[in-house]
């Protein structure tokens, strides 16, 4: 946490305070909204959940109209949206005439007519013009005023209602003015006085304190300095033979290394101008996603081939060694299953650029929770076949003695086929042979984080194990991974899934569309693999699976094969359970791989049919 925000223990360290023990996230107050504090964005940004707005569009409540989303106005620090927004225009329409002196003034405008007693005009927008900002209030009748809301990147240029258009989750950034980056940078205080007027406070304190750091950093890094040119020097005079030459080899080289003739850990180099041509200057509308760490753009290389563009947030030494990760453990893996590393930017280049395969068909939680999941072609032996590569590609990490550490559906891609690419390996981490984990601070997406990992920060392949078992769950439920509209205890999917699964209440999780009720060899596999899940999902990390394992039973739960048999296969640990019909009537006794944790649950039993294939 940086300036101008600080811990709600320590006010006088910031202007804005961080309440960093409500939970499920952390809260911050500005302009007298409270939002929900989902994870930091650069050094100067937050993505925030307007948790109320959130739950009025949920509900399509004309509320949602009530306010804008507004922030402070401060001399010292001014905020934003990183999002595009959208102004809507709400007029009063209690009188007749009123109505129609609206309706003939904004003839050319969409209109959501079903709030009482007022009624909402917008544009949508387009390309070249985010929403119908040049709205002004002079523009507009006396009955009517503006509010601008923030519109979701992915849906904004969609054909879709004005309630889907709209989002509460955004990115709000800050920037200081120059007096108060001034004043901080000196060790004072930032405030405001009576007129709302900056007024800088000598902190005599904090001076003391920035004044013996200097004493203490300043001739180090002045020092380290002078060594690292006099290194440079005696590098390049060995090189060339002390002669001018080697300086014009040098700029020489760099040149070649920029332009594509060298490699880097193998990978061919792109120039920044050629991926910059390939994106249309990475135009927005060329978005294909972002994340923790960078934004994915859609590109077309000049030889014909389409590629995914990794556009690193920021170029520091974090930055640069999450780039280095990633292409260091792209390059040495082949896998059907992991997407594919067609180059990089050099480390000269003015941005660090990842260059990845193409892969045309969106994420899985596109096709769970975002457009994709309207056209319902996320059909049961699909699911079960993303759930198996997926599977099978982690195993192939694993035995690689790779650690992924970020599984979750919006890094698992798919093609056209639905074959899975498993994504985003700026998280990995190499595991040594000779160690059982790697002590580590834990980093991951809420909602996926083992809690093991994050309890003892030791990091070992069973929290990939854990994070997979809450996809397992995403897939036959067709649930957020964390979803605040939830009871307090079931806000994660884990936690609800655990609940339901130790009640039996199989229809309480699984999504109904996949055929549960009607299909009783969905029926079979779905609560089969929420079993899976189950072993996936227990607190302590030796109860859990190993990939392998889990894949071998997923193979057996597709292929339909006896509970037995599967036992046998796979050396999981003996329990015995009850099936029984749904009559009551008991069918027979066999073993199935269950959690240690589990009770003797009654289960359902399938149809002995032939397996979907998918």
């Amino acid at each position: 946490m940086s300036f101008p925000f600080s811990i709600s223990s320590q006010p006088a360290c910031g202007l804005y305070t961080i309440d960093c023990n409500a939970t499920p996230n952390p809260i911050i107050h500005l302009g007298g909204n409270v939002y929900s504090v989902l994870e930091q964005r650069w050094f100067d940004g937050f993505r925030v959940l307007d948790r109320r707005l959130d739950d009025l569009l949920a509900k399509n409540s004309c509320q949602s109209f009530d306010r804008n989303i507004s922030f402070p106005s401060s001399p010292s620090v001014s905020f934003r949206f990183n999002e595009p927004n959208l102004t809507l225009i709400r007029c009063n329409d209690s009188l007749d005439i009123n109505k129609s002196r609206n309706d003939h003034h904004f003839h050319d405008y969409q209109n959501y007519t079903k709030c009482s007693g007022f009624t909402i005009y917008y544009k949508n927008p387009r390309r070249e013009q985010e929403g119908n900002s040049d709205v002004r209030e002079g523009d507009i009748p006396e009955n009517c005023s503006l509010i601008q809301l923030p519109i979701s990147w992915s849906r904004r240029y969609r054909n879709v209602s004005l309630f889907e258009r709209l989002t509460a989750n955004f990115t709000i950034q800050w920037s200081l003015s120059d007096d108060c980056s001034k004043c901080h940078f000196q060790g004072d205080r930032c405030l405001t006085d009576s007129n709302n007027k900056f007024r800088c406070s000598s902190n005599p304190t904090g001076r003391r304190k920035l004044k013996r750091v200097l004493v203490v950093v300043l001739p180090a890094v002045i020092g380290l300095t002078l060594l690292i040119c006099l290194g440079i020097v005696i590098w390049r005079f060995k090189k060339g033979k002390g002669g001018s030459h080697s300086f014009t080899r040098t700029t020489y080289s760099d040149r070649k290394d920029l332009e594509g003739s060298s490699k880097y850990f193998g990978l061919p180099v792109f120039s920044y101008a050629t991926l910059e041509e390939a994106t249309n200057n990475f135009d927005s509308s060329q978005e294909l996603g972002d994340g923790g760490f960078g934004t994915v753009y859609y590109g077309k290389l000049r030889d014909g081939r389409e590629v995914a563009v990794k556009r690193l947030y920021e170029q520091n030494s974090k930055r640069m060694v999450q780039f280095k990760n990633e292409i260091e453990i792209l390059t040495s893996l082949r896998h059907q299953n992991l997407v594919m590393l067609y180059g990089c930017t050099s480390r000269h280049s003015r941005e660090l650029l990842l260059v990845y395969e193409y892969i045309p068909n969106g994420t899985v939680a596109d096709h769970l929770h975002g457009e994709k999941a309207k056209d319902g072609t996320l059909i049961w032996p699909i699911r079960m076949k993303i759930a198996i590569e997926t599977a099978s590609a982690l195993a192939y990490l694993h035995a690689s003695d790779i650690i992924h550490r970020d599984v979750k559906t919006c890094n698992i891609l798919l093609d056209n086929n639905f074959t899975v690419k498993v994504a985003d390996f700026g998280l990995s981490r190499l595991f040594p042979n000779d160690v059982t984990h790697i002590s580590t601070a834990p980093q991951g997406t809420p909602g996926y984080v083992d809690p093991d990992y994050h309890a003892c920060y030791q990091l070992t392949s069973k929290s990939d194990v854990y994070s997979f078992g809450v996809v397992l769950i995403e897939l036959i439920s067709s649930l957020l991974a964390v979803d605040i509209r939830r009871h307090r205890d079931e806000i994660g999917l884990a936690n609800f899934a655990i609940s339901k699964i130790l009640k039996c209440a199989f229809e309480e999780l699984i999504d109904p569309s996949l055929g549960y009720e009607s299909n009783a060899e969905v029926r079979r596999m779905t609560t089969s693999v929420a079993e899976v899940a189950f072993q996936c999902l227990q607190l302590e990390k030796e109860m859990r699976p190993t990939m392998d394992e889990v894949l071998e039973i997923l193979k057996a739960i597709r292929r339909g094969e006896s509970e037995n048999h599967k036992k046998e296969e796979i050396n999981v640990i003996d329990n015995e359970l009850s099936y029984e019909s749904e009559n009551g009537a008991q069918l027979n006794k066999s073993k199935l791989p269950v959690s240690p944790n589990s009770v003797n649950n009654k289960w359902v039993s399938g149809s002995t049919s032939a397996s979907i294939s998918g």
